[in-house]
C-alpha cells in the first residue's frame, strides 16, 4: 500500500509504496539537508529508475540506479551546467558518454573512474578536434588532432603531448614527418614537405633545398627573398 514513515533520527523520511513492511515500488526518501531521490524500490532498496536531487551541491541525476548507487545509464546535470550522459558504474562516470562543458567543449567516448579512458573524440572550445586513445584523462596512444586553422597531426601521444612517430601537415603547407619528443619534433626529420602551387617539394635526411619566395608591398614593390635548407 502507500504511506508515510519518519526514521528515528531526523535525516530521513520515506513516502510511497510499501509491500511486506519494506519499501516497493514507487516512492521518494527526502533528506533533512533538502536532497532528495524519487523513483523505484525494490525489496527496501533504491532500485530502478529514478531521480535523484543533491541539495549540497545543485547536481541532479536522473537515470538508473541499483542498491542506492547511480549505476547503469543516466544523465548528471551539474550546477555548473556541464553534462554528463551515459554509463555509470558504482557512482562513478564509467563506460560510453557524452560531456558537454560550460565553454561548448564535447567529448564523446569511454571513461573510467571518471576520466577519460579508451578512444574518443574530443571537441575543444575553439574548434580544435582530438579523436584517438586517452589513458586516464590524457591523451595517449594513437590519435589525430585537427585543427581550426587547418593543421593536422596524426601520429603517437604521450602524457598529452605529441611524443613518438608522428605526421604534422601544417596550415602553411609545410608537411613534417618523424619524431616528436613533448610536443615538438626532433632536429632530424624523416621528411619535409613544401607544398605549393605545382608538384610538393619533398626533401630527405640529409638533403638541401631553395626556397625563392615573392612578396609585394603595400607600393606595390615587389621583393624577393631566398631561403637556402639543409635537411
Amino acid at each position: 500500500g502507500y504511506g508515510v514513515y519518519k526514521y528515528e533520527n531526523p535525516f530521513f523520511s520515506y513516502e510511497g509504496e510499501w509491500r511486506d513492511g519494506k519499501k516497493q515500488g514507487h516512492g521518494k526518501l527526502i533528506m533533512s539537508d533538502g536532497s532528495y531521490y524519487e523513483g523505484e524500490f525494490d525489496n527496501g532498496e533504491i532500485n530502478g529508475h529514478g531521480f535523484r536531487y543533491y541539495a549540497s551541491t545543485g547536481n541532479r541525476y536522473s537515470g538508473q540506479f541499483h542498491m542506492g548507487e547511480l549505476h547503469g545509464q543516466g544523465v548528471m546535470n551539474y550546477a555548473d551546467s556541464t553534462v554528463y550522459e551515459g554509463e555509470w558504474t558504482r557512482n562513478k562516470r564509467q563506460g560510453y558518454g557524452i560531456f558537454r562543458l560550460p565553454d561548448n567543449s564535447i567529448y564523446r567516448g569511454y571513461l573510467f573512474n571518471h576520466l577519460r579512458h579508451g578512444e574518443g573524440t574530443q571537441t575543444y572550445a575553439n574548434g580544435d578536434q582530438y579523436d584517438g586513445d586517452w589513458i586516464k584523462g590524457k591523451r595517449h596512444g594513437h590519435g589525430e588532432l585537427r585543427c581550426r586553422d587547418g593543421t593536422i597531426y596524426d601520429g603517437q601521444w604521450v602524457g598529452d603531448h605529441c611524443n613518438g612517430l608522428g605526421t604534422m601537415s601544417h596550415c602553411s603547407g609545410v608537411t613534417y614527418e618523424g619524431q616528436w619528443v613533448n610536443g615538438r619534433p626532433e632536429k632530424m626529420a624523416c621528411r619535409l614537405a613544401i607544398v605549393a602551387t605545382e608538384d610538393p617539394l619533398t626533401v630527405f635526411q640529409g638533403g638541401t633545398f631553395l626556397i625563392q619566395v615573392q612578396t609585394q608591398d603595400e607600393d606595390g614593390n615587389i621583393v624577393e627573398c631566398e631561403f637556402f635548407f639543409w635537411g
